[in-house]
């Protein structure tokens, strides 16, 4: 059997969740034998993309600020078109180099819009390649909503025209894609459902917290590790507190922060057995995004959300809305974001009634893979049938 190749765009701007959601993504390819490339481009992550997956680099960018308005430099330096001009030579001499059977790009053209000055031509020597290679998009399966006019269109007249598959990681037992995409009727491609990209189970934790907080990569969530700090320091009580800050929080910031820590409260950067520490946690407090909430809901355990709603996002506060409703969790508004609030919450949560049992499918990684490689063979036959069709003397 043919070993398919997969070349993979992601681009993370702010946290970490794309890169995460992508890498196990990859790695689940990797593991059904397909040859996989991923191309990043965002600040450099420690572990990601992950073991036995090749990955190209371009220069990093990430976003200027919360609200995604400009792109800069790892030195704040907003990148000009000469930078622009090198990222899109070396993307498209990966893609020449990968010579792929399939293409995946995440998030555009839902999202990404910041980079279409290299994923347009990236798709347009795409649709230049004999034999073109098929195209996928990979979102998640709750969108930000967009307000400005037009961008609904554009997006459906980008995947109409060049895409053929959109891949939405989610259950549709929870949502589905016309619930934050209006003109979801309107896509002529493809749409498949992987379920959630979550990890595989963890192993039992090896600690044990009343109150384990997380702030994802760190990037945004200042607020959240703030209020944090203040509340173990004034609480009453006897509870173990465990805050893991991110990785992309300015060190500056994060050694001030643990010179300030109570002695309750065990401050760290990152865990690498996060999703284990889960499993032992009463009580889980987080944003909502994609990948914490896979991880809460694979471990189970009592989660306390506080989504992120700066720059007008929606997606967060959506989905903690939706667990919240399916007694999975329950939500803090950011706006309502004090020590004194976030202690309340807290002491809510750990009296209410434990999480709802669910059947969500989280099993999407290793879905993903299967999917690509059915529509490929499916597509590559209706490609070459089409092939005979037009050229009769081939039969």
């Amino acid at each position: 059997m043919k070993q398919l190749r997969a070349f993979f765009y992601v681009q993370h701007l702010l946290g970490i969740g794309h890169l995460a959601r992508a890498s196990r993504i990859a790695a689940a390819l990797v593991d059904d034998g397909f040859d996989v490339t991923v191309v990043t481009g965002g600040a450099p992550i420690a572990g990601f993309p992950g073991l036995g997956i090749k990955c190209v680099t371009l220069p990093p960018v990430t976003s200027g600020d919360e609200g995604f308005s400009g792109l800069v430099d790892l030195q704040g330096k907003p990148i000009d078109d000469d930078f622009k001009t090198r990222r899109t030579e070396m993307l498209l001499q990966a893609f020449r180099d990968c010579r792929p059977d399939i293409v995946i790009i995440e998030a555009f053209p839902f999202g990404r819009r910041q980079m279409r000055f290299e994923l347009l031509p990236l798709i347009e020597a795409i649709d230049a390649t004999s034999p073109r290679p098929l195209l996928a998009t990979s979102v998640r399966d709750i969108l930000q909503e967009r307000v400005k006019p037009g961008r609904n269109e554009e997006t459906v007249d980008l995947i109409n025209r060049h895409f053929d598959l959109v891949m939405v990681h989610g259950d549709p037992a929870f949502a589905t894609i016309d619930k934050t995409f209006p003109l979801a009727g309107a896509i002529r491609a493809e749409v498949a459902y992987t379920g959630l990209v979550a990890a595989p189970p963890p192993p039992a934790a090896s600690e044990r917290f009343d109150v384990l907080v997380s702030v994802g990569g760190g990037a945004a969530g200042k607020s959240l590790v703030i209020s944090t700090v203040a509340a173990a320091r004034n609480a009453n009580n006897a509870w173990k507190w465990c805050l893991i800050t991110g990785p992309n929080l300015p060190k500056d910031e994060f050694d001030a922060i643990a010179r300030d820590a109570s002695p309750g409260l065990s401050i760290f950067r990152f865990r690498e057995d996060f999703a284990s520490l889960l499993t032992g946690a009463r009580l889980s407090v987080s944003q909502a995004g994609y990948n914490t909430v896979c991880d809460v809901l694979r471990a189970g355990c009592r989660s306390l959300l506080v989504p992120f709603a700066a720059g007008g996002e929606t997606e967060q506060t959506l989905r903690a809305l939706m667990l919240e409703e399916l007694g999975l969790a329950t939500v803090l508004m950011e706006k309502d974001l004090t020590p004194e609030g976030l202690t309340q919450a807290i002491e809510r949560a750990l009296v209410g009634a434990a999480p709802s049992a669910h059947r969500l499918d989280l099993e999407g990684a290793g879905r993903s893979a299967q999917i690509l490689r059915e529509r490929y063979r499916t597509w590559s036959l209706k490609r070459e049938l089409e092939r005979f069709t037009e050229t009769p003397e081939l039969l």
